[in-house]
């Protein structure tokens, strides 16, 4: 029976997702991974201020880790090219080791603001390739039609580590030396690394000539030009990346040093917000019968855009803490549905490159929008990038209104 089993997966058959064994020990991982991350998000921001207390400086670092979306072109061609279960591996492992590295030199009093910045620069560049590949490995694990509840679930997972992670983060951070969160962010990264290293994914073969690496990227942005309900979706994503990048720059900083919230208050605030998205994100699939994906995009889109503008104006922790939630919520109803329109609508040898010109067009703004938050920041005050983020996010929204979005188009 197990040898049957076994055949079977080896072979490249897909089970139902309910009986899908390889999807939910994926998404598992993912949890894990995501998990790490969310500490990570609240130490790092700490440990910048406590070696250099600026703004600016956790705008460069912010600035270093978005830059590498200049290299997603690139990625997508080499999730295309090569084994994606090994780019996986290999991002997992290295992300390990150089997280686990800068939180013991933290630990030991040595740690340097270059190799912070080495460090955030060399991380941005893994996670780059990984999620393209992630991206481009997950219709290799389900089936079509289970495609939108994957999304779904994944980004429920995601969510449910930003609804736990932040609060026992900022636990950690406060009773604890900040660079053993970096050391747990380590770990996450090493189980996922196991987990990747336990699927069998297979790899589809694409009987074609081979292709310059020039000729493979040009593809992937012609494709996207031609599918109207990708480009616009990029295109509406592209200006409040730009908006949320404001935000999310200065988001710890503001709440530390004009709200005067501790890193424990801050954590509670993070997974409140995260307790919402949980629900969010699994909401999307029941919406998707109802609505167009149009529809879906344009209400979650505005509405999150004003909880930023309102975010930065408040001064309480439960104005803070529900207008995070609205926000997160807005979030997670938008992603799937986002990454589920990419995947429906184009085919399993493009889909690294796809993803790839897809996160270069809406993310290629966000080096300068970090940056410029953390000037704005130093110069003015933590909440006014906040405020002009939340604006623009607001104002991006109206693109999904195009028509190429409605449900007779995408479906």
């Amino acid at each position: 029976m197990n040898e049957a089993k076994e055949k079977f997966e080896a072979v490249g058959e897909i089970a139902e997702f309910k009986r899908n064994g390889q999807v939910f020990k994926f998404i598992v991982g993912n949890l894990v991974s995501f998990f790490g991350d969310q500490i990570y998000m609240i130490a790092l921001p700490l440990i910048v201020l406590a070696i250099t207390g600026s703004p600016l400086s956790m705008g460069i670092v912010a600035t270093l880790e978005r830059l590498p979306v200049l290299i997603q072109p690139v990625a997508g061609v080499i999730a295309d090219r090569f084994n994606r279960r090994t780019i996986l591996l290999v991002c997992d492992l290295l992300r390990a080791l150089i997280v686990g590295a800068l939180g013991m030199l933290h630990i030991t009093g040595s740690l340097l603001m270059w190799e912070v910045y080495v460090g955030s620069l060399a991380i941005g560049v893994l996670t780059q390739i990984y999620n393209t590949s992630q991206f481009a490995s997950i219709p290799r694990l389900v089936l079509k039609k289970d495609l939108q509840l994957a999304n779904s679930v994944n980004t429920g997972i995601f969510n449910m580590a930003v609804f736990i992670g932040p609060g026992l983060g900022g636990i950690l951070v406060s009773f604890f030396h900040p660079g053993w969160a970096l050391l747990l962010n380590s770990v996450s990264f090493f189980v996922g690394f196991l987990t990747v290293l336990s699927l069998k994914l297979a790899e589809e073969v694409h009987n074609e000539i081979p292709k310059t690496w020039w000729g493979e990227i040009r593809e992937g942005f012609v494709f996207v030009k031609n599918q109207k309900p990708i480009l616009y979706t990029n295109l509406a994503m592209l200006f409040s990346v730009f908006g949320t990048t404001l935000f999310l720059t200065m988001m710890i900083v503001h709440l530390k040093l004009s709200v005067d919230l501790s890193a424990a208050q801050i954590g509670w605030l993070l997974s409140i917000g995260g307790g919402g998205a949980v629900a969010g994100s699994l909401v999307t699939n029941v919406l998707k019968k109802t609505f167009s994906y149009r529809t879906i995009l344009f209400t979650a889109g505005f509405i999150g855009g004003i909880s930023i503008i309102l975010f930065g104006v408040s001064e309480t922790f439960i104005n803070l803490a529900i207008m995070n939630m609205i926000g997160t919520i807005s979030a997670a109803i938008m992603s799937p549905c986002i990454v589920t329109i990419r995947q429906v609508l184009t085919p399993d040898r493009l889909l690294g490159r796809v993803q790839a010109t897809s996160r270069f067009m809406t993310w290629v703004s966000m080096p300068v929008a970090a940056f410029l938050a953390g000037v704005l920041g130093e110069h003015l005050s933590t909440g006014f990038p906040i405020i002009i983020g939340g604006v623009i996010s607001t104002l991006a929204t109206f693109i999904y209104l195009h028509p190429s979005l409605s449900r007779q188009a995408v479906e």
